[in-house]
């Protein structure tokens, strides 16, 4: 290019994001590297699980990063994001674990902090960019006929991670790079290998935090009822921050069959089980929506949902029903829908949309297997 445009890279430390940087300092980039600072907790903790994007190894992270910098020649800036990310993520965590919701915490960051307060930072700081690149396996476009910026699948289906940035907006996702989105893992290994970036044999960040999450919650045992949909007392509880909705190990109870976690109830604190069957649902609520491919739902559309960032998603319908507000339907029964936890809308590898799942709604399959169990639990058994 003749006239060299500026970016700036979200340095992790890990392969992906030094990948990325060496990729646009090749394609003719003037490349900046930027990391921020999010752990400020203070007292002992007892990580469980290294590398997780929030913990007490940051700085061995950030050391990491600085020394990618230095072996791509790029300059190298750290800014402490760790007030904003108290407020707006782990704020956010407590809040919702203690409404008997399930949150997702990378999500919310990536929206607020990562594609948010860090290049606006940087742009304070003085540094001077055209661009915000990270390593995330995704794809972004310009659609003339929408006339919007489009957010699409990486092509390694295995890595693709738009589940976690479909909260970007029009305006994010005008300025933002993955040079990554057009490679494969694999790839990307070999290439960090080929130019000597020593971390990549790296065990890559697979959880939000490397402790246990009560020491986030800041929360003492709350003992309350197991439960099944009939109001019958299975077990114990300490506190239902401890359990999401689909979950089957760790419950602690004895049982004729599996039991899941089909629903947590603050009002009543109980956490409330259930068969295999009764986990199942078609059909849901979500509102907090955010918008990519399309300006508003106006009508039914089909597409592929995702309740889960592992998950593969599943074809489903969606309409409007208010302001804010879409149902989705499944076209088979699904297994897990949390509220609290992200759905993302897909049509082929093109991201609608996602918002937050409000509510769970029942369905005649739950309704049958309750309809069966009272029907067994008032009569007599006929031998």
């Amino acid at each position: 290019m003749s006239t060299k445009q500026k970016v700036i890279v979200g340095l992790s430390g890990g392969v992906d994001s030094s990948v990325a940087a060496f990729l646009l300092k090749e394609q003719g980039y003037d490349v900046t590297g930027v990391t921020m600072s999010i752990w400020n907790q203070k007292g002992n903790t007892t990580p469980t699980r290294k590398h997780s994007c929030y913990g007490p190894d940051e700085e061995e992270e950030i050391h990491e990063a600085r020394e990618v910098a230095k072996l791509l020649k790029i300059p190298y800036h750290v800014f402490d994001c760790s007030s904003r990310y108290t407020e707006l993520v782990l704020d956010y965590f407590r809040s919702e674990y203690l409404s008997g919701r399930t949150p997702n915490p990378c999500v919310k960051c990536n929206q607020h902090i990562k594609f948010g307060m860090l290049p606006e930072i940087a742009g304070k700081e003085g540094i001077e960019f055209d661009y915000f690149a990270t390593g995330h396996y995704a794809r972004t476009g310009w659609d003339k006929n929408r006339k919007r910026f489009l957010l699409k699948k990486g092509i390694d289906n295995w890595k693709d991670q738009t589940y976690f940035i479909s909260r970007l907006s029009q305006q994010q996702l005008a300025n933002v790079l993955f040079p990554l989105g057009s490679l494969t893992k694999k790839e990307v290994r070999e290439i960090a290998g080929k130019i000597d970036i020593p971390l990549s044999e790296k065990e890559e960040s697979q959880d939000f935090y490397s402790g246990d999450y009560k020491e986030l919650l800041n929360v003492s045992d709350q003992p309350g009822d197991i439960v099944n949909r009939l109001g019958n007392i299975l077990g114990k509880h300490a506190g239902i921050w401890n359990f999401t909705i689909g979950q089957r190990k760790g419950l602690g109870i004895a049982y004729s069959e599996p039991l899941y976690v089909i629903e947590l109830n603050k009002e009543k604190n109980q956490v409330i089980v259930g068969t295999r069957s009764e986990v199942l649902s078609t059909s849901f609520i979500v509102n907090d929506l955010n918008w990519i491919a399309i300006e508003n739902l106006t009508g039914q559309m089909e597409i592929s949902a995702k309740i889960r960032s592992a998950q593969k998603a599943s074809p489903a319908m969606m309409e409007p029903i208010v302001e804010d507000y879409v149902k989705v339907v499944f076209h088979q029964a699904n297994d897990g829908i949390t509220p609290g936890q992200l759905a993302v809308f897909y049509q082929d590898d093109i991201v609608i949309g996602g918002g937050t799942i409000q509510k769970v709604l029942q369905n005649e399959i739950t309704e049958g297997v309750i309809s069966v169990q009272k029907n067994l639990n008032n009569k007599p058994i006929q031998c």
